[in-house]
């Protein structure tokens, strides 16, 4: 009984790691029957859907700076994805209003219009087929009068 007592008692964990110490290993590249690793692209591990690589590649190619960092195309991209998304939301609320289900430049134009963030950062920009705000100046509206002659006057004219 003494004996059974002080014998080591291994658990499952310890067992299996004093049999992946015997096992011979191999020479190479070989991970020991683990499987290939599969690659992961910088923008998944950035949690992004913005391409990391690509913006990376542009920055260096475009020579705006003799060095770079590692972060800076993961930065980038992420305040451009946050922009998109951004736009795409208002712009999707805009064509929801129009009770359209596809996103036209009109529905962008409305929606960086009247968002006061992004129209002062779009300011200069022109959207093609964007057209303008719906908008009347107020000196051009008719005038409201308590005579109802002046009115049904002004609509006779107005008919064609």
């Amino acid at each position: 009984r003494r004996e059974e007592v002080h014998q080591p008692n291994r658990s499952y964990r310890c067992q299996s790691i004093l049999s992946r110490e015997t096992k011979p290993t191999m020479s190479g590249k070989g991970k020991g029957g683990r499987g290939e690793k599969k690659s992961t692209s910088s923008s998944a591990k950035a949690g992004l859907q913005f391409p990391v690589g690509r913006i990376g590649r542009y920055l260096r190619q475009g020579k705006y700076a003799t060095r770079m960092g590692a972060g800076a195309p993961v930065y980038l991209a992420a305040v451009l994805e946050y922009l998109c998304a951004e736009i795409l939301e208002l712009a999707g609320n805009a064509a929801r209003d129009n009770k359209k289900s596809r996103i036209i430049p009109r529905h962008i134009t409305l929606a960086v219009k009247n968002d006061e963030e992004l129209n002062k950062l779009l300011g200069n920009v022109t959207i093609a087929a964007g057209g303008v705000l719906p908008n009347i100046h107020a000196v051009l509206l008719p005038k409201r009068s308590s005579g109802g002659s002046k009115k049904a006057s002004l609509s006779a004219s107005q008919d064609y």
